[in-house]
């Protein structure tokens, strides 16, 4: 019961109040420049991995210059910002606790995804009544498909940590490719780069 009364506590907290009939959720793209804006002003060192395929052994190694970042994550500060109503009001959320993860799990899905290229945004966040709940990862997930082919991404951010971004691509006719690049800034010594925390 106690678990019941704190994934609504949290969900009240984080979600920004709603009319109705106005919804309003989490600004994905704010969390992002929060964690951008640090890693400007850091002292971190920046690699980024490049791996092919199913690889698990990079094909590029690059390190990347603090000024360079913002670039590195700018498909993540484009995320669509569900903040505002108008983004809002063609998405719906659901909500749950995940107790093997100890996370409770936002998930933003579209009302009618034929139309969206944003196929899903989620936020995980860490209970902890003594500091304060902690988004801790963010997923989405975005397809354009056209007469000029299927680009598909699947994002992932640790936050404080790292992200990845795998891209699948897919020209009229041709094989798919897919690559994954991942930026680690702060999990140099623990990672696995096709593993999610």
């Amino acid at each position: 019961m106690n678990r019941l009364f704190f994934l609504i506590g949290v969900t009240l907290i984080l979600v920004a109040c709603q009319s109705k009939d106005q919804k309003k959720y989490i600004s994905i793209p704010s969390l992002i420049e929060v964690q951008v804006v640090h890693v400007d002003s850091s002292l971190y060192s920046i690699t980024k991995y490049i791996y092919k395929g199913t690889d698990t052994i990079p094909s590029d190694t690059f390190y990347i210059r603090r000024e360079e970042f913002r670039q590195e994550a700018a498909e993540f500060l484009e995320i669509l910002d569900l903040s505002l109503s108008k983004n809002a009001k063609r998405f719906k959320e659901e909500s749950r606790y995940d107790e093997l993860l100890d996370r409770v799990i936002l998930t933003y899905l579209p009302l009618n995804a034929n139309n969206e290229e944003w196929q899903k945004e989620e936020i995980m966040v860490k209970p902890d009544p003594a500091t304060g709940d902690k988004v801790t990862t963010i997923i989405a997930s975005k397809v354009r498909n056209n007469r000029n082919g299927l680009i598909q991404l699947e994002m992932l951010w640790l936050l404080d940590r790292s992200f990845q971004i795998t891209r699948t691509s897919q020209l009229p006719g041709e094989q798919s490719v897919v690559t994954t690049a991942k930026v680690i800034w702060n999990d140099h010594n623990d990672y696995d780069a096709r593993t999610v925390q």
